[in-house]
């Protein structure tokens, strides 16, 4: 018997074949400066770990609720009135893993077969899939430095259709670390509401911003789903742990598809996360936050002089999406180049959609600026830069 046919058209991660290959070099002996994998490279700040150590000391690690320990959900539900001044009800918050369970559990609440979803186009590879996954139609915008990388009120007018049943966008955004206003957000959720769709915004890089906080799409309406997720601004990747805003008329639903599908988030994650708020894990996360400021400043100019144009400079998450036609005519030789001549591991535009993925290379600063001017070093004698 054969895999469902839906299975053949989810396309594998290709950065985790870099990030594979990488690690065989490395195995061999090479020095590699990962750029490649949208991990931060802090450890979880100490008082998250502190936390879990005590829940874990305590022994009882049983199942929670379906969507969350009642005390983290009320802990992020005031963490959005301190932030961003905006009342969510730890009634609409439900606790998930990762923001791939938050995916999951939105996408598998509204997802109808052969429904059209509109996403970015270069946007988050998994996204397309998570629909696929439902029987949707994933749809790619095509989004260029034109609108920020970012999609805009004209492009639903173009892909919006009779089967399109909603959009899933984000700010900041992968592969580019675009955002979007407050005012864009509200003209897209107002756009989308007149169709008689439902809009999903992701929010995971919020936090990694640098210059201001970034706004939430909650501010735009209480009908929105948002998804996020503790693994980057608070540094807690492997503890796969998230949320998903949920608008009020949904929740039974999420709950008992949360229910279903993981029974319950991860309990020594939840306790952990309990600690995510605290001022002084604020305080770490913050200076973090200015570590990577200090780090795009660094690398965006120097990627430019060697010959990368920059066609939108990213304003959140941790990423460059660098325009390297000049230097090559497709991304993905030029990336296994990098990797195999210079030891440096960047992502190639090919797993970001169909839209001139040849002509970009994305690359993560998420790692030290020594070992970010040394990646420039070694680009340079590579590419003559």
């Amino acid at each position: 018997m054969q895999a469902a046919s839906r299975v053949a058209e989810i396309a594998p991660f290709h950065v985790m074949e870099l990030l594979t290959r990488a690690k065989a070099l490395e195995a061999a002996g090479r020095d590699i400066i990962h750029m490649e994998v949208g991990e931060p490279d802090f450890p979880t700040p100490q008082p998250i770990v502190d936390a879990a150590q005590r829940a874990i000391a305590g022994g009882r690690m049983f199942y929670t609720p379906a969507l969350g320990l009642p005390e983290l959900r009320e802990a992020i539900s005031r963490f959005y009135a301190e932030r961003y001044g905006v009342a969510v009800p730890a009634s609409r918050i439900a606790v998930t893993a990762g923001a791939s369970g938050a995916l999951t559990l939105a996408l598998a609440c509204l997802v109808e077969p052969g429904s059209e979803w509109l996403l970015t186009d270069p946007g988050y590879p998994c996204n397309r899939h998570f629909v696929r996954a439902f029987e949707g139609v994933p749809v790619g915008i095509p989004v260029d430095a034109g609108s920020n990388f970012q999609p805009t009120v004209a492009h639903l007018d173009r892909f919006w259709n009779a089967a399109t049943r909603g959009a899933l966008f984000a700010s900041p955004a992968n592969p580019t670390g675009t955002m979007l206003d407050a005012a864009e957000i509200a003209a897209l959720a107002t756009a989308v509401r007149a169709r008689g769709g439902q809009l999903i915004i992701d929010e995971i890089y919020h936090g990694l911003t640098y210059e201001g906080d970034a706004p939430t799409a909650l501010a735009a309406g209480d009908d929105i789903f948002v998804v996020q997720s503790f693994s980057k601004y608070f540094q807690m990747t492997g503890w796969r742990l998230g949320w998903l805003v949920v608008p009020e008329a949904y929740v039974r639903d999420v709950e008992k598809l949360a229910q279903n599908l993981f029974i319950s988030p991860s309990t020594p994650a939840q306790h952990a996360a309990l600690a995510a708020f605290s001022p002084p894990t604020i305080a770490i996360l913050e200076a973090r936050r200015a570590e990577f400021k200090r780090r795009r400043d660094f690398l965006a100019p120097a990627l430019e002089r060697i010959g990368f144009r920059l066609p939108a400079r990213p304003q959140g998450a941790f990423y460059i999406y660098a325009d390297c036609s000049a230097l090559s005519d497709d991304s993905e030789r030029l990336a296994y180049r990098l990797l195999e001549e210079a030891g440096v591991a960047a992502t190639p535009g090919l797993d970001f959609g169909s839209s001139a993925p040849a002509r970009h290379l994305r690359f993560a600063y998420t790692t030290e600026v020594a070992r970010l001017e040394e990646a420039v070093r070694r680009i340079e004698r590579l590419t003559g830069g």
